[in-house]
């Protein structure tokens, strides 16, 4: 049949679970029961099977489990191109490495890779490039078994590269090119809407344009949908409406630093910075502090409390946030009743 295998339920007569085949711009997508027909695969009210079987190399099909995600991430997906060294390169010196990888990395990628492996159902809003780097990370997304049906594939850029260099002493440097994550859209969330609107939670950062996140941060707000905002990498004059639409709003003492103006050097300076964006119109506030943990305040709790953590030797840095900010903030809105009452309508059921 082309370009297209039928799922397992098409191949035996009678009505089955259903699935989702879809192609960007074709119009044809669905949710609902399939049906063996002759020639075609019937979903929901759409008939498949002419259109896939012309072998058209230019459509991408996919097929995902007709099932509503916990968790949608609108973001980032960046190919990372790592070399290990014994220490970080001066300015103008080459010197060798002992060690390169390539890895699927990304912001937005991260946290949904974490929060699927953390057992939520998910679904990656996202772009990446027609080329080989692009049909790799659609790969990794479905093997991390995170719904891809609105992965974005594009010609005008390459898929979002970062370039990662990490010592021994588990510092980097890190040089990205966003890419193709530049050119996701409101067209493009659009589309996404049915998912962002059914979702528990929807989580989005700024590796994609501030104007798509916080559309994305509209669509969810206004669907009863509780937000998880990650404002990375910072920017100053961010959006008043960031801070409004956020029910969860994550950072680290950097970002924090530049949201606010205010230094952050020590957890007592993490709860000023933390009480200027909580009145900003915050629900939650988080600002981790790498090895002294972090410090979370409320609208109803907002006195500033921080959380410390063990001592760890690092390995690399890179992501540290994401491996902090998943569990949490999945915990808290499942557990945490006492702390976070404003994100507590979600029963631990909906994972």
């Amino acid at each position: 049949m082309g370009l297209f295998r039928a799922p397992k339920w098409a191949t035996h007569p009678g009505v089955r679970k259903a699935r989702v085949v879809r192609e960007r711009g074709s119009g044809v997508s669905g949710y609902g029961v399939g049906q063996r027909l002759k020639g075609s695969v019937q979903v929901g009210h759409c008939r498949l099977g002419a259109m896939a079987a012309s072998g058209d190399p230019g459509r991408q099909w996919q097929e995902e489990e007709a099932e509503t995600a916990a968790v949608v991430v609108v973001g980032s997906c960046m190919t990372d191109l790592v070399s290990l060294t014994s220490r970080l390169p001066k300015t103008g010196e080459t010197i060798h490495g002992h060690k390169f990888f390539i890895g699927f990395g990304g912001k937005g990628a991260n946290q949904c890779v974490q929060a699927a492996r953390l057992g939520a159902k998910t679904s990656m809003v996202c772009k990446v490039g027609k080329d080989s780097f692009g049909n790799d990370y659609i790969e990794n997304l479905k093997q991390n078994d995170i719904s891809t049906e609105f992965t974005y594939q594009t010609k005008d850029a390459a898929t979002g590269a970062a370039s990662i260099i990490v010592d021994n002493e588990g510092q980097n440097i890190i040089v990205i090119v966003a890419g193709a994550n530049l050119l996701l859209n409101t067209e493009d969330l659009r589309e996404a809407a049915s998912a962002i609107s059914r979702a528990k939670v929807m989580i989005c950062q700024l590796e994609v344009t501030p104007a798509t996140s916080l559309e994305a941060l509209r669509i969810a707000h206004s669907n009863g949908v509780k937000t998880l905002f990650n404002p990375a990498p910072a920017i100053a004059d961010l959006d008043p409406e960031f801070y409004t639409l956020s029910d969860v709003f994550c950072c680290n003492e950097s970002e924090a630093e530049i949201l606010t103006g205010l230094e952050v050097c020590s957890p007592t300076d993490a709860g000023r910075a933390a009480l200027v964006l909580l009145e900003r119109g915050c629900q939650v506030v988080i600002i981790t502090l790498g090895a002294e943990g972090c410090v979370m305040l409320s609208q109803t709790e907002p006195v500033p409390k921080h959380i410390p953590t063990e001592k760890v030797k690092a390995v690399d840095t890179t992501a540290q946030l994401f491996f902090f900010f998943l569990p949490l903030t999945l915990y808290g809105i499942m557990m945490l009743k006492s702390f976070l009452p404003q994100v507590m309508d979600i029963p631990p059921g909906c994972w």
